[in-house]
């Protein structure tokens, strides 16, 4: 597979079959992670290639369709005017389903009281889980996650961690997490893909 950007080629010949469960993407700044990870739910379209997922080009399925299967998780905070549940409803529905806004918060990590609080008056890492929680409003199989603990001190940052690992045995997600941070990947996945400036290894 192949990948460009701005004239640039930014994944090239990659090869790579990302099992279900926990998975890391990672590498340095500028390797290529973040657009690989956007190519698992059709933000982009490789130049050359395909992406499968469960046997199916990606191309084959309906694209929101795919996204609320494989849902983004982005690394900057964007959460939307209004409540945490108004968020939240806001991703629900647009695929189609009635949130339990308690459960959907919970199992972000977040108590139900934050339901009713204004979502841009949040601390980030406070928004990052709102963002999660959003995500699994859409009732997932995959968790899509770019960075989710770059801007985070690291009592958030263990915080999300065993959030997202809970989630994992819980709920049975699996989840493809971005980071450039190798001792991260080992504490998060059974399986990583590390990206290098002009090389690829899994």
């Amino acid at each position: 597979m192949t990948l460009s950007r701005d004239g640039q080629v930014v994944l090239r010949g990659l090869t790579a079959d990302i099992p279900a469960g926990a998975s890391c993407i990672v590498g340095p700044s500028g390797c290529g992670k973040s657009s690989l990870l956007r190519l698992l739910d059709r933000l982009r379209d490789p130049d050359a290639g395909e992406v499968l997922y469960r046997g199916r080009d990606v191309r084959e399925y309906d694209v929101l369709g795919l996204r609320h299967s494989v849902s983004l998780v982005p690394q900057l905070q964007a959460v939307l005017e209004g409540t945490v549940a108004d968020n939240v409803r806001y991703a629900a529905e647009l695929a189609g389903r009635s949130p339990d806004i308690p459960t959907v918060l919970k199992h972000a990590g977040l108590d139900a009281s934050f339901a009713e609080r204004n979502a841009n008056q949040l601390s980030v890492g406070e928004q990052q889980r709102v963002m999660l929680a959003r995500s699994l409003a859409q009732e997932p199989r995959v968790l899509l996650l770019d960075e989710p603990t770059s801007a985070l001190d690291e009592d958030a940052k263990a915080s999300v961690e065993q959030t997202l690992l809970r989630l994992r045995n819980e709920l049975g997600l699996s989840y493809v997490l971005v980071t450039h941070d190798q001792e991260q990947a080992s504490r998060m996945s059974d399986w990583s893909l590390r990206l290098a400036l002009g090389g690829t290894r899994a």
